[in-house]
């Protein structure tokens, strides 16, 4: 199951997104007020952090793509399965930029800030392309096989 390389491009898809989840995605800056921007919603940088606008839906998106992964490594017996897994995770992964998009244009509208993104942001993009090579990769193993299926 480890020696093969969409297992590694799973793993890593599952380190990313869980990284994600503890890592701040964005800054806002409405004059001297700095917010912080992270899945879990948009909090102000003071002594007493406060969140001030929940983001649930973003928080779950990413951690069911981060399960998706993990739970896609380990059934290599059904690789079509796999596959779709995979197809589906992409999907989510989008919909963490559209939702996120939506997010962001409502807290600017709304705070008049400015946004200023952080490196954890490229991860889910980084995730987008090592999940289109674990579908090339789990493709290419369905291709082995079922040709070995016709030689016997």
């Amino acid at each position: 199951m480890l020696q093969r390389i969409q297992t590694v491009y799973l793993l890593i898809i599952t380190i990313l997104m869980m990284l994600v989840l503890f890592m701040p995605l964005a800054l806002m800056q409405a004059g001297a007020l700095f917010y912080t921007f992270e899945v879990m919603g948009l909090s102000a940088i003071k002594e007493p952090v406060e969140l001030l606008y929940p983001t649930w839906a973003l928080a779950a998106l990413t951690g069911v793509s981060a399960l998706l992964a993990l739970i896609t490594i380990f059934l290599y017996k059904n690789r079509v399965l796999q596959i779709r897994l995979c197809v589906f995770n992409t999907v989510l992964m989008l919909g963490f930029y559209a939702l996120f998009a939506f997010y962001t244009l409502n807290f600017k509208a709304d705070l008049q800030a400015e946004l200023m993104v952080k490196i954890a942001l490229s991860f889910p993009l980084i995730g987008l392309i090592l999940n289109y090579l674990a579908i090339r990769s789990i493709g290419a193993d369905e291709m082995l096989v079922r040709s070995l299926n016709r030689l016997r």
